[in-house]
C-alpha cells in the first residue's frame, strides 16, 4: 500500500497527548517534524483516483434507478469547473470551453457513458464513448441524445439545497434546453438526490488514504499548537495562520477553508459571530493563560479533512491547566460520546441523532452545541447534518404533513459515510471566576452499525505551550 510508510507516525501519539515540560515538548515537536510524510506525486494521485472512478461509476446505474433518473448530464465550463467534474470524469484540467459528461440508463444494455467535448483526450476515452467526428457538432449531438433515448427524467445540477447540487450555470442550462429541444427541456429535473448518494457514498479503497490525511492534519495541528509555531508574548495570530499555510505548501496539500484561530482568556469579553466565537484578530499576540482554539483541514486526492483542537498557554510556574479547564475538556468529550456512541445509527435522521444527544446533555446538565456535518469529497458534505437547522427542517416536514412516511424526504445516516463530529461544551471555570469557557472539538469519523468511529484517537487533554 502506497501509504504504508506513514504508519510509523502513529507510535508518537501517546507521547503527544500527555503534558510535558518545555524540553520534552520541543523534542516531541522535532520528532513530529522529522516524521512528516511525503505524499504521492500528481501523476500517481491521478492513477489512484482513476481507479476509484472505475469503481464509483460501476455504482451509478443502481443509484440512478433508485432515484428515478434516466439520464444525468454534468456540464463543465472552462475555468469555472463544475464541482462534480473531478468525481464523474478523470480528475484532470478541462479547458475545452464547455464539456458534457452524460450517463444514460439504456435498460437491458446497462449504463451508457458519453463525453461530448470539442477535443480528444485519451484519459477521457478510457471512461466515456466519444464522437468520432473531428469537429463535433455539439448541439446536434445533444439533440441526438433526446432523439435516441427519450429519457423521462433528465437530471441536472439545478434547484438543490447546497452548492454542488445547484451548480449548473444559467447559460449552460439555456444551451442544453436549446440544443436538446423544447420537448426534452420539459423533462429536466433536479439531480440533488442522485448527487447526494453519489458523493456521500465512500469507497472502501478510499479509507486508508483518508486515514492518512487525518493523521497528516493531526501532525500539523500538534506542531502548530506548540512552541515550534507559537512563542507566547511574541507570536501573533496572523503569523500562526501563515505557519499553517506554509505547512500545507511544504506537505503538498491545499485546503478548502482558511485556518481559524480563536483565543479565550480570563476576563476577556468574548465576541460571537453566527452563534460561534469570533476569530481572533491577526494582530493579537498569544499570552500566558490563553486558551487557543484551532479550526483546520486539508484537501488531497479529492477528499477533505476538518479538525478542531484546543491548546493552553501555561503561565510561568504552571505544568498543567487549571482543574476547571480540564473538566471543561471532559465535558466536551461527554458530548462526543453521546453523539457518536449512543445517538448515531444508520437509518436515523440527522435531526433524530441531534435530539437524542442534546436530550442526554440536558439530563447531565452540560451546556452543549452540536453542529456536525458530512465530509468527504466536500468539506461541508452532502447527507445528514446533525444540528439545530436539521432538527427545525424535520419539524417543518412533519408539521406540513404529519406522519412517519414524510420523513422519506429527510436525509438519513448512511453506513460507511464520513462525518465531521463538530460540537462544543460551555463550562463555568472556577479558577476564572465562574467565566464560561468554550471547548470545541471536531474529529473526522465513519459510521458503523454501532455508531461513529474516529479515524484516530480524539483529543482528551489540552496541547500545552510553554511560556519562556
Amino acid at each position: 500500500m502506497q501509504f504504508r510508510r506513514w504508519l510509523v507516525v502513529l507510535g508518537v501519539y501517546a507521547i503527544l497527548v500527555s503534558p510535558a515540560g518545555a524540553q520534552s515538548q520541543a523534542a516531541t515537536a522535532q520528532s513530529l517534524k522529522d516524521q512528516m510524510p511525503h505524499l504521492l506525486p500528481w501523476s500517481q494521485q491521478i492513477a489512484v483516483r482513476e481507479g476509484w472512478l472505475v469503481k464509483r461509476q460501476a455504482l451509478l446505474l443502481d443509484m440512478m434507478r433508485r432515484h428515478n433518473v434516466d439520464m444525468w448530464i454534468v456540464v463543465n465550463e472552462e475555468f469555472h469547473d463544475d464541482p462534480l467534474t473531478e468525481f464523474v470524469a478523470p480528475p484532470r484540467p478541462y479547458t475545452g470551453n464547455r464539456d458534457f459528461f452524460v450517463f444514460v440508463d439504456t435498460g437491458d444494455k446497462g449504463l451508457k457513458k458519453i463525453a461530448i467535448t470539442g477535443y480528444s483526450q485519451e484519459s477521457v476515452a478510457k471512461f466515456f464513448e466519444k464522437s468520432n467526428v473531428s469537429q463535433p457538432d455539439i448541439p446536434s449531438e445533444l439533440h441526438a441524445l433526446w432523439d435516441t433515448y427519450h429519457p423521462a427524467h433528465i437530471a441536472l445540477g439545478i434547484d438543490g439545497k447546497r452548492g454542488v447540487t445547484r451548480s449548473l450555470t444559467k447559460s449552460s442550462y439555456e444551451y442544453l434546453a436549446k440544443s436538446m429541444g423544447p420537448e426534452a427541456a420539459q423533462h429536466f429535473v433536479p439531480a440533488e438526490d442522485l448527487i447526494t448518494e453519489y458523493l456521500e457514498t465512500r469507497l472502501p479503497e478510499e479509507f486508508e488514504t483518508y486515514k492518512q490525511m487525518v493523521i497528516l492534519t493531526d501532525l500539523i495541528t500538534k506542531r502548530g499548537l506548540s512552541n515550534e509555531a507559537i512563542t507566547p508574548g511574541k507570536t501573533t495570530v496572523g503569523e500562526a495562520v501563515n505557519w499553517f499555510y506554509d505547512q500545507m505548501w511544504e506537505n503538498h496539500v491545499t485546503t478548502w477553508f482558511a485556518p481559524h484561530l480563536r483565543i479565550q482568556h480570563q476576563g476577556l469579553t468574548l465576541q460571537r459571530e453566527r452563534g460561534h466565537l469570533r476569530d481572533a484578530e491577526w494582530t493579537d499576540v498569544f499570552q500566558p493563560g490563553d486558551v487557543i482554539h484551532l479550526d483546520f483541514g486539508v484537501t488531497y486526492m479529492g477528499l477533505n479533512t476538518d479538525w478542531q483542537k484546543m491548546a493552553y498557554v501555561l503561565k510561568p510556574g504552571e505544568t498543567e491547566p487549571p482543574a476547571g479547564l480540564k473538566q471543561a475538556m471532559k465535558n466536551m468529550n461527554v458530548v462526543q460520546d453521546a453523539l457518536t456512541l449512543r445517538a448515531a445509527r444508520p437509518g436515523r435522521t440527522g435531526a433524530e441523532v441531534y435530539k437524542l444527544a442534546m436530550d442526554e446533555m440536558s439530563q447531565k446538565g452540560i451546556d452543549a452545541m452540536i453542529y456536525s456535518h458530512p465530509i468527504g469529497n466536500e468539506g461541508h458534505g452532502l447527507g445528514a447534518w446533525m444540528d439545530a437547522h436539521a432538527a427545525l427542517a424535520e419539524k417543518e416536514v412533519l408539521a406540513n404533513a404529519p406522519g412517519d412516511s414524510n420523513l422519506s424526504t429527510v436525509q438519513k445516516l448512511r453506513k460507511g459515510a464520513y462525518l465531521s463530529v463538530e460540537l462544543n461544551a460551555q463550562t463555568a471555570v472556577p479558577e476564572w471566576g465562574g467565566q464560561k469557557v468554550y471547548i470545541m472539538g471536531e474529529d473526522d469519523a465513519y459510521l458503523t452499525d454501532d455508531g461513529y468511529k474516529f479515524f484516530i484517537a480524539r483529543q482528551t487533554e489540552f496541547y500545552l505551550i510553554n511560556s519562556k
